[in-house]
């Protein structure tokens, strides 16, 4: 997911939201940031078939490992983004990069290694999500608001974390990219056609 831009994401522990109240949005980027920028890793844009793919275990977390998460780190913060899944730069392994601080916080990086959702909450908090593989693109979505996930950090120990509100989401994001599916699939069909249709197009036109 993108971030970084625009205004802070809010504080951590909110609920779903009323319509008439503007949902905090997911992925706040200036639509030129997504041409203007030169990420260190090429950033896979619908309707590319590989964000699609269903990521493989991280096995043993080497040099090559370390490597890819500092690219993706680099990629996100460039992008500019709050969290980016490596299948999104092209390595189907189950990692995920992430920096909820405000713009005005130091940075907090954070890596996932093989994250599982272990229990979601019943209760549900809705956002508006985008995504750096669907530029320019946002929509609500309704999540459980809370989740636990264990995984393993940059070092290889098993963790396992309690998270809610804008984290939960973020974290529900990413793994869906692990598991090949995009933020777009919780909608309604129709809108999800009309995305696809558009950014095929574009693809299109791109490749003429």
């Amino acid at each position: 997911m993108p971030w970084q831009a625009g205004p802070p994401p809010p504080a951590l522990g909110g609920t779903a939201r009323a319509v008439a109240t503007p949902l905090p949005r997911i992925d706040r980027v200036p639509a030129t940031a997504y041409i203007a920028t030169m990420a260190l890793r090429d950033i896979l844009i619908l309707p590319d078939k590989r964000l699609r793919q269903v990521s493989e275990p991280v096995k043993k977390i080497d040099a090559g490992i370390r490597k890819l998460i500092e690219d993706m780190f680099e990629t996100m913060y460039e992008a500019p983004g709050i969290g980016l899944a490596a299948i999104q730069v092209g390595t189907p392994k189950r990692i995920i990069t992430m920096d909820l601080a405000k713009k005005e916080e130091p940075k907090n990086p954070q890596v996932f290694i093989n994250p599982e959702i272990l229990w979601t909450s019943e209760e549900k908090a809705t956002y508006e999500e985008g995504c750096l593989s669907i530029p320019e693109y946002y929509s609500d979505v309704e999540r459980p608001a809370q989740v636990r996930v264990k995984y393993l950090d940059r070092e290889g120990e098993p963790r396992e974390i309690e998270a809610n509100g804008l984290f939960a989401t973020c974290l529900q994001h990413e793994i869906d990219h692990l598991n090949g599916i995009l933020f777009i699939d919780h909608l309604s069909k129709l809108k999800r056609d009309r995305v696809l249709k558009k950014f095929t197009k574009a693809a299109r036109r791109a490749a003429e």
